[in-house]
């Protein structure tokens, strides 16, 4: 039995199987070793990922887990925590990038993306990662990701860069002025989750001329400062609910920088347990 995860700041999506089709899944809380202890970390794998799989844990020989803060500086605390609970097995914790890039193009070399609350990418050669531009966080980078979206266009309504029943409608929804916004973002906690959570509002004025010039130009500037940086032009894939719900916008954006455009996922679980169950069995 084979025990894959991915992890990303508010949940862990698990699948452990064999061989076979069947295949289990479970949810657990997100697992980030800079932001949690060894102690919190087992307790979120004790009380809520052991007893849904306490009887397959015996057999289990291999644990592959993958999230967001896995360099290898850190992620000895969710190894050990792991082990704990799973003695038998050999275990591997990567980064969600590698975990990316092995969903999303398997065997075969790309470049693999995520747009989600943030954005990153990296060259793939089918077994490792070649090159990795810094995506910089949402204030330096993170370019085409949902706090980028967010913060660009939350800034455009209040400088008067797009129509102002969009500045009207979002201050509406969000029932804040501007005032309030600024005070959300400088001096509350978690600017980036605020931001992020603005792209359904985004997503619904997706047809409106002007959303969707905003949109080439957010997308265009994740190829340009990222994408286009790597020595190969190969298939771009994605993966995340940015990427996921603005595919069209993010083809157009891609052709226009003479991309092709390759797989999309809005999880990479499920491609994850096929490339690690494939490879074992």
């Amino acid at each position: 039995m084979i025990l894959i995860a991915d992890s990303g700041a508010t949940k862990t999506d698990w699948c452990y199987g064999t061989g076979g089709s069947e295949r289990v899944r479970i949810q657990t809380e997100g697992i980030n070793p800079v932001h949690q202890s060894e102690t919190y970390i087992r307790h979120i794998i004790e009380e809520q990922l052991f007893p849904s799989c306490e009887e397959a844990a015996r057999t289990c020989t291999s644990i592959y887990f993958y999230g967001a803060g896995c360099l290898p500086s850190v992620s000895s605390s969710i190894r050990e925590a792991l082990q704990c609970f799973f003695p038998k097995a050999h275990i591997e914790v990567e980064t969600d990038l590698t975990g990316a890039a092995r969903a999303l193009c398997q065997n075969r070399p790309g470049i693999a993306c995520i747009l989600g609350t943030g954005s990153n990418s990296c060259l793939y050669d089918g077994r490792q990662i070649l090159e990795h531009v810094s995506p910089l966080g949402y204030i330096l980078g993170d370019e085409g990701s949902g706090a980028y979206l967010g913060k660009c266009f939350v800034a455009d309504c209040l400088k008067g860069q797009l129509p102002i029943h969009l500045r009207d409608s979002l201050l509406d929804e969000l029932q804040m002025n501007e005032a309030g916004i600024i005070d959300r973002v400088y001096r509350q906690p978690q600017a980036n989750r605020f931001l992020a959570n603005l792209c359904p509002f985004i997503h619904r004025h997706k047809g409106e001329e002007e959303v969707h010039a905003f949109l080439m130009q957010c997308f265009g500037a994740f190829f340009r400062r990222n994408v286009l940086r790597y020595s190969k032009r190969l298939p771009v894939s994605f993966v995340g609910s940015i990427a996921w719900h603005f595919r069209t916008e993010i083809e157009e954006a891609a052709q226009r920088e003479k991309l092709e455009t390759g797989v999309f996922l809005q999880s990479p679980i499920g491609k994850l347990a096929d490339y690690h169950l494939h490879q074992a069995f």
